[in-house]
């Protein structure tokens, strides 16, 4: 969903969060996340990774940076669009040695 239509006591779906579409969606079940509240604490970078592993192929970097933005809006933060987050991962990645 637009992160500028998001309604937080209306997110009851995972395509309610912000950035998130059908086809986030079906990543996200193929994690076994099927509500927005198992997203509250979890590492958006580890998801990344499991994903990867999941699908077999590397990921574009964007699904990190809706990762992050949705595992941020859980724990409280604004709906922000996922491209906010771009300079953020690509300063993680360059001082992490799994990516």
């Amino acid at each position: 969903m637009n992160p500028a239509k998001v309604v937080r006591e209306r997110v009851k779906t995972l395509t309610d969060l912000p950035n998130i579409g059908r086809a986030m969606a079906k990543d996200l079940h193929l994690l076994g996340i099927n509500a927005p509240a198992q997203l509250k604490g979890r590492d958006p970078y580890a998801l990344y990774g499991e994903l990867c592993i999941a699908t077999g192929q590397r990921q574009d970097p964007c699904v990190l940076d809706t990762f992050i933005s949705i595992t941020r809006f859980m724990g409280g933060d604004v709906a922000r669009p996922w491209w906010t987050y771009t300079a953020e991962r690509k300063a993680t990645m360059q001082q992490r040695s799994d990516f």
